[in-house]
């Protein structure tokens, strides 16, 4: 049984992870203002490797490198590498905040294909969320108005490509370690980043200024997945999973310190909207996965 101080330090390490990870988006978005997205993706593949790989090894995981060639790891992989492709493109157009906002509507995503692909009964409640979570990204997309963004739609696609992400995660053997999966999808990123680079970018030489961003990208990257690894060890699934939510507010925030990002009421109010809806969908989730256990131990 998982006690209050371990789920506090989960909770603790979700949110590190959340920092993390905007923190390497932050990096790549600074880089970006002189480098094309993709070779900006391949720089930080690289980074993120030498990170990984030492880590690995420094882990006594290096015999463990073999299970990346699992066929649903590969999978996993390839639907994070679309996801991503299609982050990049947005992270150089748009406002790091929305964009991380409109991704968090992946939960709802596979809300809806839980109920499209596998049938399964989501109620009047679950779609009435997913309805309010959709119209908050209407409202930090803004068609037609003046802060309207033309690639919000591409956010929706990494939010859908992450939903599929994260269904194909439940198909990972369980005695893979995160890490290693971790590793195979850096890999493939950064292999799909170089190839987009190579065949659509005119290369840019790097100063060490971009360098310098891509090796901290890399290790927060890496931190980022060590977090979420450390976060749902330490911690029940049910209690440190609405703290993901904490990347909207690490996004914001790096948006307004960063990049003097300052949005209108409306895109805050849909930002709300879909965080508000997304937790909802979490900790309901939860509590019918309670009552299914309860009714079964009752049935036994």
């Amino acid at each position: 049984m998982t006690n209050p101080a371990s789920n506090t330090r989960g909770v603790a390490a979700i949110t590190a992870a959340a920092a993390s990870f905007v923190a390497c988006d932050t990096c790549m978005k600074l880089a970006m203002a002189q480098l094309p997205p993709f070779e900006v993706l391949a720089m930080r593949g690289v980074a993120g490797t030498l990170w990984c790989l030492p880590a690995l090894l420094l882990m006594g995981l290096g015999g463990s490198l073999w299970r990346g060639l699992d066929r649903w790891v590969f999978l996993r992989a390839a639907s994070e590498c679309a996801a991503v492709l299609a982050f990049v493109l947005c992270l150089k157009r748009m406002p790091i905040g929305d964009l991380t906002a409109l991704g968090q509507t992946a939960p709802l995503i596979i809300l809806l294909a839980g109920a499209a692909i596998w049938g399964d009964r989501i109620g009047a409640l679950s779609y009435l969320l997913i309805g309010t979570g959709f119209a908050g990204a209407i409202m930090v997309a803004q068609p037609g108005g003046a802060s309207a963004s033309a690639i919000a739609p591409l956010a929706l696609l990494v939010a859908a490509l992450s939903a599929g992400r994260d269904i194909l995660t439940r198909k990972v053997p369980p005695e893979i370690p995160a890490l290693v999966t971790a590793f195979v999808t850096i890999v493939v990123v950064m292999v799909a980043g170089s190839l987009c680079a190579a065949g659509f970018e005119t290369v840019v030489p790097p100063t060490r200024a971009h360098l310098a961003l891509m090796a901290a990208s890399g290790l927060f990257l890496l931190g980022g997945h060590f977090f979420i690894f450390l976060a749902f060890r330490l911690g029940k699934a049910a209690v440190v999973a609405p703290f993901l939510y904490t990347f909207t507010f690490w996004a914001m925030l790096s948006g307004l310190i960063v990049f003097g990002d300052r949005p209108n009421w409306l895109s805050l109010a849909g930002i709300a909207l879909i965080v508000a809806s997304g937790l909802a969908v979490v900790l309901l989730d939860e509590r019918r996965r309670r009552a299914a256990h309860v009714a079964t131990a009752v049935v036994a």
